[in-house]
Parts: C-alpha cells; sequence; structure tokens
C-alpha cells in the first residue's frame, strides 16, 4: 500500500477495505441477480417487476462503482472477477429461473443479507474514525433496507 496520509492508520484501511470487498462482491452479485430476473421474470406482475427490478439493478450498478473507488481509495485493490466475487459474496446465485414470487423472495433476502454485511462495515468503519467509508456504508444500508421493505409488500 503506498502511502495515504488520511487520519486511517494503515492496518485500519486495510481492515476496512477487506469488509468492502465483502460488500462488493455480495452487491455486485445481488446486481447480476436482479439483472437475470428483469431479463426472465414472467407472469401477471410482469410488468410491474421487469421495471422494478430495472430500477433496482441500475441503482445497483452505481453503487458497485462507489464502493469499489472506496476501497481503491484506502490503497487497495478492488476485486473484478467472477471468481473473487463468488469467494468474497455471502449471496448464492439462484439455479434456474424461479418463479417470480420465488424471484421477490430471493431478492428480499440478498437485500437483507447486504444489509448484514453494510452493519459489519459500518462497526470497523466507525471504530477507525473512517468517516467517509461509514457515510457511505450508512447509505447503501438505507437503500437496502428500503428496498428489501418493498419487496416484501409484494408478497
Amino acid at each position: 500500500m503506498s502511502s495515504i496520509d488520511i487520519g486511517i492508520g494503515s492496518d485500519d484501511m486495510k481492515t476496512i477495505a477487506e469488509g468492502l470487498k465483502n460488500l462488493l462482491a455480495d452487491s455486485y452479485t445481488l446486481y447480476l441477480q436482479t439483472h437475470n430476473f428483469h431479463w426472465n421474470v414472467t407472469g401477471p406482475q410482469f410488468r410491474e417487476l421487469h421495471l422494478m427490478f430495472e430500477e433496482h439493478y441500475t441503482e445497483l450498478a452505481t453503487a458497485v462503482d462507489e464502493i469499489a473507488e472506496r476501497i481503491r481509495t484506502l490503497g487497495v485493490a478492488a476485486p473484478g472477477t467472477y471468481k473473487a466475487f463468488n469467494e468474497l459474496s455471502s449471496i448464492k446465485e439462484a439455479e434456474g429461473v424461479p418463479a417470480a414470487t420465488d424471484m421477490i423472495k430471493i431478492l428480499t433476502q440478498g437485500h437483507e443479507q447486504v444489509v448484514k454485511t453494510c452493519r459489519k462495515v459500518l462497526s470497523v468503519a466507525q471504530g477507525a474514525d473512517d468517516e467517509s467509508t461509514a457515510a457511505l456504508v450508512s447509505d447503501r444500508m438505507r437503500i437496502h433496507e428500503k428496498t428489501a421493505w418493498m419487496l416484501r409488500s409484494l408478497v
């Protein structure tokens, strides 16, 4: 790691970045899953879900970039391969093409998992007085909590 002097110790920066890698992997996996479901959803709620999933994956595309850039700001390389994301993510891919109601449940669980990952990173960031990471992660938590609530309301 090159010399970065932003008031956070190098060990703390590495620890925070490791947590952000998990958050990035969870977010990217959820992005792919949401995009897959957008393409493949069928049934009476098709239009509503198709459009909603598009909103969600578009928001997630921006989020993964912000998370990766924060990792880089801390002087650590951001993961960027399917293999790395698979190893780091706590969200597992869905097999096949689930029914629309199952898609909603799977995505709800995915958003809830991202919230749990955020909580871990937030705790570490707060302990290191890393307000920038804490703000980013706190914002992500709020978005994922709201999205999970909206998805739960559909079933």
